[in-house]
């Protein structure tokens, strides 16, 4: 029981992890004893965060443009020159888009969809060698989608990319749980509310729209690192071995109370 939520030892892929909760991710799992590799495609704040998380164990950068299927083959043969195995990847990288419905852009839409759902289909389908060579029967590989409650729910705002995408992310994650079992790989998804970040600084700047974004939460706050690293580190362990397809929405309440 007291190894429940154990991953020392274990290799991990987190990509869009330069920031945000990819980051926050990345840091629980070097903390608790995994390698960890990051990508993302800007290299000067790839290589910064990845300066900032090596403080908490070996966390290796490789930068790479996940929404090409080329930049992805690259990236996985990256990791695989240096890995003959990975046991955990978590598909974080994401965009958003923002435009009235009469003026949303078709460039805002593809970019959207190439890194929100594109992205994850192929760089699961990429690692498929190395997550079997990981997995057995009581210790599956891990993929862990990141998608997001406006997948759920309507969240109001023009970005319908977005929501599109998040919400593929979902369907797919049961998809491919259900077709990847058989191989000791398990799929489930992570469906953040309100955490700060880049995607979401534009309401962390604002005092007035932070407190309406608050007062719609019933825990009455923002998510924190430890929330979301916590919960990838249960999809990462013992404790989550028999979870598939499933997508949990950690929003502090948020889509309960519609």
């Amino acid at each position: 029981m007291k190894n429940l939520f154990d991953v020392s030892g274990k290799v991990a892929v987190v990509t869009g992890g330069s920031s945000g909760i990819g980051a926050m991710m990345a840091r629980g799992l070097l903390e608790n004893g995994a390698k960890v590799y990051i990508t993302a495609r800007k290299e000067e704040r790839l290589h910064a965060m990845q300066k900032e998380l090596s403080a908490y164990g070996e966390c290796v950068a490789i930068a790479a443009d996940m929404s090409k299927v080329e930049g992805i083959e690259a990236f996985v043969a990256a990791v695989s020159a240096q890995e003959e195995k990975v046991d955990i990847l978590i598909n974080n990288a994401g965009a958003n888009w923002a435009a009235p419905v009469d003026q949303f852009p078709e460039n805002g839409w593809d970019k959207v969809m190439d890194i929100n759902i594109k992205s994850i289909f192929f760089t699961t389908q990429k690692f498929i060698p190395l997550l079997k060579a990981a997995g057995t029967a009581d210790d599956p590989a891990r993929v862990i989608n990141i998608a997001s409650i406006n997948g759920i729910r309507n969240s109001g705002m023009p970005t319908y990319a977005y929501t599109a995408s998040k919400s593929a992310v979902i369907h797919l994650t049961t998809h491919l749980a259900t077709d990847m079992a058989h191989w000791n790989i398990n799929v489930n998804a992570i469906a953040p509310g309100f955490f700060p970040s880049n995607m979401t600084k534009q309401i962390v700047e604002n005092e007035a729209m932070t407190k309406a974004a608050l007062a719609q939460i019933p825990r009455g706050r923002a998510g924190k690192p430890e929330d979301i690293a916590g919960t990838a580190l249960y999809l990462c362990g013992a404790a989550s071995a028999w979870l598939v397809g499933q997508t949990i929405a950690l929003d502090g309440g948020m889509i309960s109370r519609a």
